[in-house]
């Protein structure tokens, strides 16, 4: 995002140099720069008995395509701590072991989305209002089911190659 007026007072941004940042918006009232921050936003792959996988609709997002849980990372919140909440927000999962996979960077939407593959623990599916249907898929045909959603076939194609390897 990239700011025109100051978040604090509302005077108009003037540019400023910053070395290697090159030109950045800044206020001369209240002495702050305001680099472009992308929105971070969570990915997760929930994996049971390393043979199912959590999966949504939601038509808002995708059509035709079932997606993996996913959402924005909250102030004041770490990173792994946004995949157990949303993972129990969207479906009613209690969801462990957060495993960072990577990340992909969303320009349109100005979001760094961290994928995840995450463990299931425990609860039944109870689907939040936000999402259109919620349920467990065979993890060998998840990519199959997942149409139009690109970020989320590549982090399905991440956790079966770690499943892989844990069995070898």
């Amino acid at each position: 995002m990239k700011f025109i007026y100051c978040p604090i007072c509302g005077g108009r941004l003037e540019e400023k140099y910053s070395y290697d940042e090159g030109g950045v918006p800044y206020c001369p009232i209240d002495d702050i720069m305001y680099f472009d921050t992308p929105k971070p936003c969570i990915i997760v792959a929930v994996v049971k008995d390393n043979k199912m996988l959590l999966m949504l609709r939601q038509n808002y997002t995708f059509k035709d395509s079932k997606v993996l849980v996913s959402g924005y990372v909250s102030n004041g919140e770490e990173v792994e701590e946004t995949v157990l909440r949303e993972v129990k927000e969207e479906t009613g999962i209690i969801a462990k072991d957060p495993k960072y996979l990577g990340s992909y960077y969303l320009k349109a939407k100005e979001i760094v989305m961290l994928t995840f593959m995450a463990k299931y623990e425990a609860g039944e599916i109870i689907s939040s209002e936000e999402v259109d249907w919620a349920g467990w898929t065979n993890i060998e045909n998840a990519i199959d089911e997942m149409g139009e959603d690109t970020i989320g076939k590549s982090v399905v194609k991440m956790v079966l190659e770690e499943i892989k390897n844990v069995r070898n």
